[in-house]
């Protein structure tokens, strides 16, 4: 590999790596109830750094006085805002290079703009103060800019890993149920929804809970005034949990399907072992009342099985080309 494509690669490797930290740091803060530990954007409380003294503080809560400075909130919040802000200065750095070299720039260029409107739904997360559709739509946006970077990566590398293209409606099909799920996923924690069927297999001792649907997932409803803590009914969040569920269930027979039909490859082995364990957590954080690093966890193993499914779909797309 010539020494160009080589620090291209590398480059890339870093920036996947980055958006994994970005994913699982957005996890942990949303998880913590830190996601509007800033009332502001793209500074806390106007400072670059989180208020630590006392005269930063008094400075800071006069500025804001409907939001008290919560340090131990704050950080968590301010470091995802740095990670993310490194993320987008590497992926510019990256697309500018790839540009100078002559390579490919559609996937780059595509992922400057996903990367400025992530910058955009971060902000917009903190000043519709946890509006769950931006919530969701800010969480999808990070799992699309680590699975783009994913492939971008691969198609530097060119693994050797080939696979039937008669398997592509199959990964296909699965690709897009891990997404809705992601995205159920994403519903579901910005809707505190998480905890809504404290028992598993069933919900509140039944298989068919009192749920509301129309309720659950109204993506229309109003603008406010503060998601911190949810503004749904119990009923509502039920719904939103069981169709999360379902969504698994869904995901376990697909995945489960294709790691089947992949046969004695790796890919095969990757694929069967991400899905149980992606399982085991999201059963797990019922079981034992959603603990902080199981729920970090779960969220990892989310983006872990999406760029196992996307590179299964990649290397169909590679074999059949």
């Amino acid at each position: 590999m010539p020494e160009a494509a080589r620090r291209s690669t590398n480059l890339v490797a870093v920036a996947v790596a980055l958006a994994a930290v970005v994913v699982v740091l957005g996890a942990y803060t949303r998880l913590v109830d830190a996601g509007l530990g800033c009332p502001d954007w793209p500074g806390c409380y106007g400072m670059i750094l989180v208020p630590e003294t006392a005269e930063e503080i008094a400075r800071a809560e006069a500025a804001f006085p409907g939001s008290p400075v919560e340090v131990d909130k704050a950080w968590p919040e301010m470091i995802h805002r740095y990670a993310a802000a490194l993320l987008g200065l590497v992926v510019l750095m990256m697309t500018v290079l790839a540009v100078k070299q002559g390579l490919p720039w559609k996937l780059p260029v595509a992922l400057v703009l996903l990367v400025i409107a992530q910058g955009a739904f971060g902000a917009w997360t903190v000043t519709l103060k946890l509006w769950p559709q931006v919530v969701t739509t800010h969480l999808l946006g990070g799992f699309a800019t680590l699975a783009l970077l994913w492939m971008w990566w691969l198609g530097l590398r060119d693994p050797p890993w080939r696979v039937d293209p008669s398997l592509r409606g199959l990964s296909m099909t699965t690709l897009v149920v891990v997404v809705i799920q992601v995205a159920l996923g994403g519903w579901l924690t910005a809707n505190y929804a998480a905890l809504a069927c404290p028992d598993f297999p069933t919900c509140h001792g039944v298989w068919i809970p009192d749920m509301d649907f129309a309720a659950g997932f109204d993506i229309f409803q109003d603008v406010g005034p503060n998601y911190l803590g949810g503004l749904m009914s119990s009923d509502a969040r039920v719904a939103i949990h069981v169709v999360h569920r379902l969504g698994a269930v869904a995901v376990l027979l697909f995945a489960g399907a294709l790691a089947v039909r992949l046969g004695s490859r790796p890919l095969a082995g990757v694929l069967a072992g991400v899905l149980g364990v992606q399982l085991a957590l999201g059963i797990a954080n019922v079981v034992f009342a959603l603990p902080l690093a199981v729920a970090v966890l779960h969220n990892a193993g989310a983006a872990a099985l999406l760029l196992v499914v996307v590179t299964v779909n990649y290397s169909i797309r590679r074999t059949g080309a």
